[in-house]
């Protein structure tokens, strides 16, 4: 894929953001630079059991992204990421990865999704929030 047109692609930047962290605004800025518009879904995921419902972690986000970011938007969804880029017409999904473990993982999901036709870019994460995890950050939340 050429520079330009990567430049010209809408993309999606999917995950339960549960909450949304320093490594997860930072795949977002870098994200934003490259494509001419992102939007993060947040979804709903039937294995997870976040702390609040997918609206409420999207107006979160939505309060937490600068308002320059003109080129970013924030939507809730329910349902596959490719059902989402097909609808909305987003050819490239981001997502972010810490180590080799979330590599792998990520590397199925991308494979299931290009065959779907959807492109996944995986943006790997800056040595000081690697090992930050939205686990982690709800961990150190709770009273222990």
């Amino acid at each position: 894929m050429s520079d330009r047109r990567l430049r010209s692609a809408r993309a999606v930047y999917p995950g339960t953001f549960d909450p949304f962290t320093p490594g997860h605004f930072d795949v977002v800025d870098r994200a934003r630079r490259v494509f001419d518009h992102v939007t993060v879904v947040v979804a709903v995921n039937g294995e997870k059991r976040p702390s609040q419902a997918a609206a409420g972690r999207a107006a979160e986000i939505r309060r937490l992204l600068p308002a320059h970011w003109e080129n970013v938007t924030v939507a809730d969804w329910r349902g596959l990421t490719v059902d989402y880029c097909r609808e909305h017409g987003c050819g490239v999904i981001v997502r972010g990865v810490r180590n080799a473990a979330d590599y792998q993982r990520e590397y199925e999901l991308a494979a299931m999704n290009e065959a779907l036709g959807v492109a996944t870019l995986f943006v790997a994460a800056r040595p000081e929030l690697a090992a930050m995890s939205s686990t982690a950050v709800r961990a150190r939340k709770t009273p222990g």
